[in-house]
């Protein structure tokens, strides 16, 4: 595994968010970049943001691929990062309806585990 993967799943762990920052317009970025999507610019510093946010949309897993069984039902969620233009999607246990997590819910990160990364409701 990476050294930058290791840093992301430390900071998920915490409960926050590893992003990489450009160094000339600022713009952040989640994933793993060579080019900032922004400006261009090939220069990258870490940034460490709280792991809260609110649910941007989801889908709700009742039949379960191999292997996760024992956790359904549950949800996969994106979530939109409180204060910042960015998305991140985990994982969300017991969810079983809509009713269970409207849209605009408050979720912050909690762990990660062999799911990914595991969100609570706030």
């Amino acid at each position: 595994m990476s050294e930058q993967k290791h840093q992301f799943i430390d900071a998920v762990k915490a409960g926050k968010v590893l992003v990489k920052k450009c160094t000339k317009c600022g713009h952040q970025h989640l994933a793993t970049v060579y080019f900032c999507q922004k400006c261009g610019n090939k220069g990258f510093e870490n940034e460490i943001l709280e792991g809260k946010g609110t649910v941007a949309t989801y889908t709700i897993i009742t039949v379960p691929p191999a292997g996760f069984e024992k956790y359904t039902p549950y949800a996969w969620v994106v979530m939109n990062i409180d204060g910042h233009d960015l998305r991140i999607s985990g994982f969300l246990g017991g969810i079983g309806s809509p009713s269970q997590l409207p849209v605009g819910s408050k979720v912050k990160i909690v762990g990660y585990d062999d799911r990914g990364i595991i969100l609570e409701k706030q």
